[in-house]
């Protein structure tokens, strides 16, 4: 078994040891998990269609009936199953905010490493076009550009329209922040030890910065996810999604526009409301754990040396205060001597 192989199955068991341990991650990946899953056998957990009208035994549609006559979650406005339309809109929900948020994450993740590498005129152009991007409101720059592209007739899917212009649109926090943290990497001694034997940019990104910012990447992209999901919900809800497929916020806009609320079919928009809550709060408390447990700036590089490198025991040891009698157990002497 090679050296990188052990360091990596080491490395997961300890991340493993402390993640299981959180109650608020292992819930937050719960919650993640169990949406991922109703998506991914969508079609195992009902026996219709999204498409299906549900007909009484005299054959005429059950508009708005209640969990109470069809189970488990009633029927819209037109007869069809609210259960299956939950569970089949998280397919498209779900593909949208995934799609979007790794399209996002790439995005904002590529620039911020050349900014941060390679600083200068590269940094300033790349910071002023994030900063441009970040006065703009989001969500009419948003409107403008799906409805525009919509115009244009180009045979395009709304979804993927969705996909783009949210993907395209929310990088600039990532960027910013993964270029925070180059900024940080480059200036250590591993780095500098890589210029003074000839190793190349590329070489140097790939070998030392990329693997030490990505903990940070793959916790960001998680919250991103939250965000992605929110913004399709908004932009479905709002009329722009693709009224053919089934999405949480299309069955919002539907509910809305369809008299839901003042016929009291509480059974057709509480379900994809929760939903969406529910997928992004799984989101927010398993990314905030990641950040926290694969924070790169609290681990050490194997390449700056003995002097520097720490492990979290000695880093908990040297928080603690100072004792320095020799007969107490908690004491520095005591613990040395012990040792």
């Amino acid at each position: 078994m090679s050296e990188s192989w052990v360091l990596i199955k080491r490395n997961l068991q300890e991340f493993w040891r402390a993640f299981h341990r959180n109650k608020m991650g292992i819930l937050g990946a719960l919650l993640l998990g169990s949406a991922v899953l109703v998506a991914v056998f969508a079609p195992l957990l009902t026996p219709y269609l999204p498409t299906d009208t549900i007909r009484d035994e005299s054959g005429l549609g059950m508009t708005f009936a209640s969990p109470s006559v069809h189970p488990p979650l009633g029927t819209d406005d037109a007869g069809r199953d609210v259960w299956t339309t939950l569970v089949f809109g998280a397919r498209i929900s779900l593909s949208i905010g995934f799609l979007a948020g790794f399209i996002s994450m790439f995005l904002g993740s590529t620039l911020g490493i050349l900014a941060g590498y390679f600083g200068g005129w590269v940094d300033n152009l790349l910071m002023r076009v994030t900063d441009v991007m970040l006065v703009i409101p989001d969500l009419p720059l948003m409107l403008v550009l799906v409805a525009t592209v919509r115009q244009l007739k180009l045979n395009v899917s709304p979804l993927v329209i969705l996909v783009l212009v949210i993907g395209l649109l929310y990088w600039t926090s990532t960027a910013r922040l993964i270029r925070s943290q180059v900024l940080s990497v480059k200036e250590r001694q591993f780095v500098a030890r890589s210029r003074a034997i000839g190793a190349g940019h590329f070489y140097i990104m790939r070998k030392h910065i990329i693997p030490q910012v990505m903990p940070l990447i793959v916790a960001n992209t998680v919250l991103i996810l939250s965000t992605s999901i929110l913004v399709e919900s908004g932009l479905a809800f709002l009329g722009l999604g693709d009224p053919t497929r089934p999405s949480w916020g299309a069955m919002l806009n539907f509910a809305f526009e369809r008299n839901a609320i003042s016929n009291n079919a509480w059974w057709f928009y509480l379900p994809p409301g929760l939903a969406i809550v529910w997928v992004t709060l799984g989101c927010v408390m398993l990314g905030n754990v990641l950040e926290e447990l694969l924070n790169p700036r609290l681990t050490a590089h194997h390449l700056e040396g003995g002097e520097n490198m720490i492990s979290r025991k000695e880093a908990n040891l040297a928080t603690r205060p100072v004792n320095l009698n020799r007969n107490e157990p908690g004491s520095i002497a005591g613990e040395r001597s012990g040792g």
